[in-house]
């Protein structure tokens, strides 16, 4: 994975001053869009449209500093018109294109380079099981999406379940895993941005097509699970296990992830700040 993701580094340098889709970007790495956006934005720390958008930027600074006139160089790299090319350079850089000609200031990004890194040699057990078609079913809401401590949009959701919802829920639950899970999907910036909005279940896993208007449902097609158990502090371990996940497990192994809802279910320590976890991505052989 780290050859193709080079690859595709090589190719992006190629094409800075082309229409650069992202689809044409995976078509070339050879993945899935959604799975080749996803380990690249772990293992860098950005989308692949702010890379794009960061590079462009650095290599237009470049030729302003080598004297192109600044109206070249926004058509150059693909802005429509001289006011949009401004806002953007001035909004990465922190300063106007103009002044890098007249007073010589300059902002530089530079290409990528992904290369393997060991850290601390740490394992991560992990299974695969196949399930059958199901449907999440529980209480949901949109939700800001948060990758660090704990959000409190979902402690407020789990607080808003009614007693009867758990009823419901608990006559409903009819496979594994039989435990209460978290689900997150329909994220509007395909979990790649914190500050996006998500959609967040409390619930179960049920077979069961008949519900109350009281639970939202949410089929879930037949697929293959990654599954990754984890103990430890909460919520760093979960949060640490589902980074390592797209980070490190996903690059190295023979999956990729799909596009359906993935979920955790935790036991919580008598304190809350410890737990055992185990979180299911759904998975495809490459």
């Amino acid at each position: 994975m780290l050859k193709e993701l080079n690859h595709v580094i090589d190719y992006i340098e190629e094409h800075l001053t082309d229409d650069l889709s992202l689809e044409k970007i995976s078509e070339y790495a050879g993945e899935s869009d959604y799975h080749f956006r996803k380990i690249f934005f772990y293992l860098s720390g950005m989308t692949l449209s702010e890379y794009i958008k960061n590079r462009r930027l650095s290599e237009a600074n470049k030729e302003l500093l080598q004297g192109q006139k600044v109206t070249d160089v926004a058509f150059k790299y693909g802005y429509q018109s001289l006011d949009g090319f401004t806002r953007a350079f001035k909004k990465w850089s922190g300063f106007l294109p103009s002044d890098v000609i007249k007073l010589r200031v300059s902002k530089m990004f530079p290409k990528l380079s992904f290369v393997i890194a060991v850290k601390g040699g740490t394992s991560m057990e992990f299974r695969i099981e196949d399930k059958p078609a199901f449907n999440l079913v529980g209480v949901s809401k949109r939700i800001p999406l948060q990758f660090e401590g704990v959000n409190q949009e979902i402690v407020k959701l789990a607080q808003s379940i009614t007693q009867a919802q758990r009823e419901e829920m608990h006559r409903l639950q009819d496979i594994e895993p039989m435990e209460v899970v978290n689900a997150s999907f329909d994220s509007d910036t395909d979990f790649l941005i914190e500050g996006g909005e998500l959609t967040h279940l409390i619930g179960v896993l049920s077979t069961k097509e008949e519900i109350s208007d009281q639970l939202t449902k949410v089929p879930v097609a037949a697929a293959t699970w990654a599954i990754f158990p984890n103990e430890g502090p909460f919520p760093f371990t979960l949060q640490d296990t589902m980074a390592r996940i797209y980070s490190e497990w996903l690059p190295s192994s023979d999956y990729e992830v799909i596009k359906a809802p993935s979920f955790s279910f935790t036991h919580l320590s008598e304190t809350g700040d410890y737990a055992y976890s185990e979180v299911w991505v759904p998975v495809r052989k490459k």
